[in-house]
């Protein structure tokens, strides 16, 4: 389970990539040039996927290690490698 610290970095980083998407959303109103475009659509996929990672690696440490210390080790492989697939599609 997320900390309110943890809550708080995340949602600061979700705000920081909301803004970008505005900007992108301007961007092509504004016709700006594709690479540009491109660019930042690339950063802002970077930025939503290093919040996954923080996501994955908060519940790795606590829900998933739960699911070990109550025997269910295939349950917990099975949905990590369901939630890393998601992540990486």
């Amino acid at each position: 389970m997320l900390t309110d610290l943890e809550i708080e970095k995340l949602s600061r980083r979700l705000r920081r990539i909301q803004g970008q998407v505005e900007g992108i959303d301007k961007m092509i109103h504004d016709h700006r040039y594709c690479v540009d475009v491109i660019q930042q659509i690339g950063a802002a996929r970077a930025a939503l996927y290093q919040v996954g990672l923080a996501m994955l690696e908060s519940h790795s440490k606590s829900c998933l290690i739960d699911m070990v210390k109550d025997e269910e080790e295939e349950k917990a492989i099975s949905e990590l490698m369901g939630v890393f697939k998601a992540l990486h599609k």
